[in-house]
């Protein structure tokens, strides 16, 4: 609980009230206004609520003035460095790094619940063969509610539990099987003998036909990619989760309105519109000119990748995802690809011109997750499913934590009326 030992003073036609002033671990401080509607019959003005904090959370904290990014207080350097996915998935859960046993038995529960009902493959049948997978994977989340009724009960802390453990299990299958049935493939089984990074590779690009070996450094990038991934703070994506779970609906339903939301170019998508953005630049001798019109405030072109909404340094994930990227880039020699070859010319531009310096446009980790995916061997279209199964367990540690905080109610956020005022309806024959 933020604690309450200053207030600040509001003065309004005359009339003066008093707004506690909550003081954050770390931070800026944040003036609660819950009782101001009621004590001066007025709301506040925030679009985009990017200057409210619409609850308490002890899990992510980010400084965009430092290029800092906290999951429960360990830097995410450290973390990409020295952990992997699944202790990160029970840090972020259970707000402690795990001992060994505890890591033994978190990873032994995960492993056992990735296979899916067997039912829902006929679900994925119901689907065009060139949906987008993005498209395929709210659907099915969303149907998970229709197959597990005994996880559903947000008020069992059991159920919780289970609900938490299939989502984080099963979402690298629905991923890879919205993959398998895009490209026309049979859909691959998990495998309980292999790592969660090296699971997700397998259902992606193993056939039944012969035997497929997972590279163990292109599954060491898989799982910092998910990694980086695993939680942003009170984003979009994770703001709806939390939206929806307000109302008391199923873990599912609301994962599945994360989904959606992450699919929006501005938000999960933008990795997936800088890799088209390269190849709308298509050659290294054109990028002059994609730079020109980008430094021209009269042209909408932008550039994809570059700069972060929060982070007004650079990006500290984006840091850990450039190592990942030379390293896999080296391991797979694709430095004769156009795309990458554009893509590092322009990382080269961002950070030596003194245009994108003043306005700290450095490459975000969206820019080198990227060129990562597409190295591996990911269509586009893949990029933001990988990104929605790396984020599943942020939104479920931001529900749960929602779920159980006592002063958390339903989302009803207010308005700024400018329509008419009321009038009287007029017969259809008299206007």
């Amino acid at each position: 609980m933020a604690e309450t030992s200053r207030v600040a003073t509001l003065t309004l036609d005359g009339k003066t009230y008093e707004l506690p002033v909550m003081s954050p671990s770390v931070g800026p401080d944040v003036l609660d206004i819950r009782k101001l509607y009621a004590q001066a019959d007025v709301f506040t003005f925030d679009p985009g609520f990017t200057s409210t904090a619409a609850c308490e959370s002890a899990i992510t904290y980010i400084d965009g003035d430092k290029g800092e990014l906290l999951y429960r207080g360990y830097p995410i350097e450290q973390l990409a460095e020295k952990s992997h996915y699944l202790e990160v998935c029970y840090l972020l859960l259970n707000g402690e790094l795990p001992n060994a046993k505890q890591m033994e038995d978190f990873e032994f529960r995960i492993t056992r619940h990735t296979m899916l009902h067997e039912q829902i493959h006929n679900f994925f049948r119901g689907f065009r063969r060139d949906s987008h997978p993005m498209a395929t994977m709210v659907g099915v989340v969303g149907a998970m509610s229709a197959f597990y009724h005994d996880s559903l009960d947000i008020n069992d802390p059991w159920q919780r539990e289970v609900a938490s453990m299939r989502l984080i299990a099963k979402l690298p299958t629905i991923a890879a099987m919205a993959y398998k049935y895009s490209i026309g493939q049979p859909f691959v089984y998990p495998r309980n003998d292999l790592d969660y990074a090296s699971n997700f590779l397998h259902m992606c690009f193993s056939v039944p036909a012969e035997p497929y070996h997972v590279e163990p450094a292109l599954a060491k990038a898989m799982d910092r990619i998910f990694t980086l991934h695993a939680d942003h703070e009170q984003n979009a994506s994770t703001s709806t989760v939390r939206l929806a779970g307000s109302s008391g609906a199923n873990p599912f339903a609301c994962i599945a309105a994360g989904i959606a939301c992450l699919w929006g170019p501005a938000h999960g998508g933008a990795n997936q519109a800088c890799l088209e953005m390269l190849r709308e630049i298509g050659t290294v001798d054109r990028i002059p000119e994609f730079i020109a019109r980008a430094k021209d405030k009269n042209d909408p072109f932008k550039l994809m990748g570059f700069g972060h909404r929060v982070y007004k340094n650079f990006d500290p994930r984006a840091k850990v995802m450039k190592e990942s990227a030379d390293e896999v880039l080296e391991l797979l020699g694709v430095h004769n690809n156009p795309l990458l070859q554009v893509a590092k010319e322009l990382e080269k531009i961002a950070l030596h011109d003194e245009y994108f310096i003043a306005k700290k446009l450095y490459p975000n980790v969206d820019f080198y997750s990227g060129i990562i995916l597409e190295a591996m061997g990911f269509p586009t279209a893949m990029f933001t499913p990988i990104f929605a199964l790396s984020r599943t367990v942020g939104w479920i540690s931001q529900w749960k934590e929602m779920i159980g905080d006592p002063q958390g109610k339903i989302g009803r956020p207010r308005q700024l009326y400018t329509g008419p005022v009321a009038r009287d309806y007029v017969e259809v024959a008299d206007r």
